[in-house]
């Protein structure tokens, strides 16, 4: 993606991209994580920054950071699926509640000074 997209457009492609992807196990493992993940940032040509799995509010929850565009066209997302099954949030990081959703920025920026400094 070339143009900034608003953060509406955003989501809302992504979840268009993912109605089929979603696991219907009970339980869905990391594996199954990174493949929905995966099959969603492809969708919007998106990379992964980090995942991890957490406990928010007592439930645990596959929580997945990601980039569209770069420089300063670049969007941050948070992609959410709860371990224990249901349907995958996608969110920009900028519309986001979630307590990771600060850390991808920091994440990127990171990534970016040790790339400069490689």
């Amino acid at each position: 993606m070339d143009a900034q997209v608003d953060d509406g457009t955003l989501e809302s492609t992504l979840a268009e991209s993912l109605a089929d992807m979603v696991p219907d196990t009970k339980t869905v493992s990391e594996d199954e994580f990174v493949e929905v993940v995966g099959g969603a940032l492809e969708a919007v040509g998106g990379t992964l920054l980090f995942k991890m799995c957490v406990q928010n509010e007592g439930e645990g929850e596959h929580v997945a950071a990601a980039c569209v565009g770069d420089g300063g066209n670049r969007q941050f997302l948070l992609l959410t699926l709860p371990t224990g099954g249901g349907a995958l949030k996608v969110e920009t990081v900028s519309r986001s509640t979630n307590p990771v959703a600060g850390i991808a920025a920091a994440y990127a920026g990171l990534m970016d000074a040790f790339q400069a400094a490689a």
